[in-house]
């Protein structure tokens, strides 16, 4: 399908470690493209490696990359791309900054002990060693460090609950809904 894409929008995903954001994100963006879309997936761990290398977990650190993130993303929503940032973004005051350059808030929620057991790369589990140990992982969202449950939310999809392909449904069909 050839679309004529008029309108931007920039998308904040936000979720703790394992909720599902970069799944839901990567099978959305493709989805959009296949259609005829732009867009850009804008995933925190690959940003972090070259626009935020070298920030740190602290809390102003974390929120100095959401702000670099955001502020990339609402220049490509500025030129019609559809941006999703796929970030943990635990911090609420990071998230309504980004609202207020127009971005979108999906929650992607997912409670802790579901992400617990799901913890394919061994973070919790690293994140919950005795403070001695070498593997130990501090500033941890959700263990050692908090999120914040978003205070403002324009979607909210519970991976604890629904089906990978739901997941995908509900933002695709947001998505379109609000280019």
């Amino acid at each position: 399908m050839n679309v004529q894409q008029k309108h931007g929008i920039l998308i904040q995903m936000t979720g703790m470690s394992g909720a599902g954001k970069t799944t839901i994100s990567e099978l959305v963006s493709k989805r959009l493209q296949d259609d005829g879309y732009s867009v850009e997936l804008i995933d925190g761990d690959e940003y972090r490696k070259n626009i935020s290398k070298g920030l740190g977990f602290s809390k102003e650190d974390r929120n100095e990359n959401i702000r670099r993130l955001g502020f990339i993303g609402s220049i490509l929503a500025r030129h019609n791309v559809i941006v999703i940032m796929a970030t943990i973004n635990p911090y609420d005051s990071a998230r309504q900054e980004l609202i207020k350059l127009g971005a979108k808030t999906v929650y992607i929620k997912c409670d802790i002990k579901e992400l617990k057991r799901r913890d394919t790369k061994g973070l919790y589990y690293r994140a919950l060693l005795d403070d001695d140990h070498p593997d130990k992982i501090y500033n941890f969202t959700g263990i050692s460090d908090p999120f914040e449950v978003p205070t403002t939310q324009d979607l909210i999809i519970d991976t604890n609950n629904d089906t990978l392909s739901q997941s995908v449904d509900k933002l695709y069909n947001f998505v379109i809904q609000n280019i």
